[in-house]
């Protein structure tokens, strides 16, 4: 059984930074594309990031792309997302995501694995 668990969140200040952190276990890492998805309260689950399996491609929301960096190590099962310059729109629900494809999408259908979740919240 796949599971992903995330870790890394908290509450920060606006203009501070967060790693968050994807362990996967179940099944190597190395075939799959994988994704950071986030949800605030009443509001749909957003597209923030993902990356190929091999770490060659990754695709970035527009809300966040110069901000947050992706990446993965393949040898641990880990994927990473660091954020930086944080925003109070920020504040969500951030979730892991895995798909059995190479190739990263925005698609949330796409993805197949989903970890629970791990809360974020930047207060101005």
């Amino acid at each position: 059984q796949v599971q992903l668990v995330e870790s890394g969140g908290g509450s920060v200040q606006a203009g501070e930074s967060l790693r968050l952190t994807c362990v996967v276990s179940g099944r190597t890492l190395s075939t799959n594309a994988m994704g950071w998805f986030r949800q605030a309260p009443g509001k749909e689950r957003e597209f923030v990031t993902a990356i190929s399996w091999d770490g060659g491609s990754t695709r970035y929301g527009d809300s966040v792309q110069g901000r947050f960096t992706i990446s993965r190590d393949n040898a641990k099962n880990t994927v990473y997302l660091q954020m930086t310059n944080l925003q109070p729109e920020d504040t969500a629900v951030y979730y892991c995501a895995g798909r059995r494809w190479l190739t990263p999408t925005t698609r949330r259908d796409d993805y197949d694995y989903w970890g629970q979740g791990t809360q974020v919240t930047v207060s101005s």
